[in-house]
């Protein structure tokens, strides 16, 4: 790990810490919050938007000349060749509700590869993160996927959106139970993924998901032992991609389920 990368990485830390204590200042104050609907389930607030714009000016202010793609406001071509992924608040529909489950979640990326990946939780101070090559954390302690062998031994978490066919999650679902394991969702894919990376679930399938809420807890993951489905739609960036992930024991028999009750995958 060079000087450059641990700074990086640090930097990226310190900054998703920062930001989900503005976010707590909203969640907080829900009453004053002013919400809109993008879709089905699919909520932004005014927290979200200044948490975003936040990142965004810290991002500007030390790192220039790198791209920023976020989930509410336009894009920063960047001439680095690095690209900050973000999304102010992953779990939109609990934040505004009162539910804690929520995160700030920031990438880094370049070459099409995430090589920085920061996943906050601020209701329990949790912070999991990893370098390209340098392992996985939470709050600086060692991270390690699950070792269990089958899907009966815990508990894959599910994600649904309004992006594909709904009805494509129900036998995901019936066929974990039919497998004898348990399906977990807490409207929050990032925090499911990081919670993949340090072994409280066993795995996590959905059929797409946009980069600001993947990519970051993927090479979470993949930094801690897991196995991740490889990106299936090109520019991750511009398309999103299929998230399947989980421990080696069980990422295979995972995606096969997955790919039974997908429409569109690889």
């Amino acid at each position: 790990m060079t000087a450059q990368d641990e700074a990086r990485l640090r930097f990226t830390i310190d900054l998703a810490r920062r930001a989900g204590e503005l976010g707590m200042v909203f969640f907080r104050e829900l009453d004053k919050l002013t919400i809109e609907s993008k879709g089905h389930q699919d909520l932004v607030s005014n927290g979200d938007k200044e948490v975003e714009l936040f990142v965004r000016a810290e991002l500007a202010k030390h790192y220039p000349d790198d791209g920023i793609v976020g989930e509410e406001h336009a894009a920063v071509v960047g001439t680095s060749g690095y690209t900050w992924v973000i999304d102010p608040i992953d779990g939109t529909a609990n934040f505004v509700r009162g539910i804690p489950a929520w995160a700030v979640v920031i990438a880094c990326m370049k070459d099409g590869k995430c090589e920085v990946g920061v996943v906050h939780e601020p209701a329990t101070g949790e912070t999991f993160f990893a370098r390209r090559g340098g392992g996985a954390f939470v709050n600086d302690r060692p991270i390690k996927v699950s070792a269990s062998q089958s899907v009966s031994d815990g508990s894959v978490g599910v994600g649904f959106n309004g992006r594909t066919n709904a009805g494509n999650v129900l036998p995901i679902i019936a066929s974990i139970i039919a497998d004898g394991g348990v399906f977990f969702r807490n409207a929050s894919g990032a925090i499911m993924l990081a919670y993949v990376a340090a072994g409280r679930l066993i795995g996590y399938t959905e059929e797409h998901m946009n980069a600001w809420d993947c990519v970051a807890a993927m090479l979470i993951i993949e930094e801690a032992g897991g196995i991740v489905e490889p990106y299936n739609r090109g520019d991750v960036i511009a398309n999103g991609t299929v998230a399947i992930a989980g421990g080696p024991g069980v990422f295979g028999r995972i995606r096969e389920l997955s790919t039974e009750s997908f429409d569109t995958f690889g």
